[in-house]
């Protein structure tokens, strides 16, 4: 899809002038150096760039999984830069989905329980057959009671992309998706990633070296030296 598609569609996920800072012990890193950011429904995002960019801190940011120093996010329009612990958990349970390069699946659970876990504090009946039909839209639907040991690599990663939706999250964020797959085997993930921001209007976004992944993206960002720099330009933003 065009990124001229994506113009007119509110933003799920927002970053403005967005920076962070860490204190090393006696010195104050910038890590994120003014980050202007909107990913939309149904727009996959790849975010590139060296080893110590800012690239795994934006993700975190992204994914309120650490707040910002100055600058604001918005999930879904509202301001949520300085909810509390149990607030950002709750936004992020509703909102945001997890894929991980080294999958953590649970080594005793079957495919069917991992998929489960984000659910297992709520009271929701459903959460079983929605884990079983995640697992046969993502082709396991033969592996359901297979444990991680049982699967390939690709296979679990499927494992962890059924989980990151059950949940029905509007975001979907991957870190190295394909790091840990060969070649074939990530393109099977990453057009699995396409039919998701395709038929669950999921907003995707992608930390990753692969170049492989540029090309299922709507739109590609380099960030250097926590700055980005866009490939096109950065609609709406």
């Amino acid at each position: 899809m065009d990124t001229d598609d994506f113009a007119d569609v509110d933003p799920v996920i927002e970053l403005r002038g967005v920076r962070k800072r860490y204190d090393t012990g006696g010195e104050i890193v910038e890590a994120l150096k003014g980050i202007d950011f909107v990913a939309r429904p149904g727009e996959f995002v790849a975010i590139m760039g060296p080893s110590g960019s800012g690239k795994s801190t934006m993700l975190n940011v992204l994914g309120l999984l650490d707040a910002p120093t100055e600058g604001v996010v918005l999930l879904n329009g509202r301001d949520v830069t300085d909810l509390s612990d149990e607030e950002m958990t709750l936004e992020r349970k509703r909102s945001i989905g997890f894929v991980f390069q080294n999958f953590y699946l649970i080594p005793t659970l079957t495919a069917t329980e991992n998929v489960e876990v984000p659910t297992l504090f709520d009271d929701d009946p459903t959460a079983h057959d929605r884990a079983i039909d995640l697992l046969s839209r993502v082709g396991l639907g033969d592996r359901l009671e297979h444990r991680p040991n049982q699967l390939s690599g690709g296979q679990k990663q499927r494992v962890a992309i059924a989980r990151s939706l059950v949940n029905r999250p509007r975001i979907l964020l991957a870190d190295e998706p394909t790091g840990n797959l060969d070649r074939e085997t990530g393109r099977t993930i990453l057009e699995e990633f396409t039919r998701i921001k395709e038929e669950d209007d999921v907003a995707v976004i992608a930390v990753t070296h692969d170049s492989q992944v540029t090309k299922y993206a709507d739109r590609t960002i380099n960030l250097v030296d926590g700055l980005i720099r866009t490939e096109e330009d950065d609609y709406g933003t």
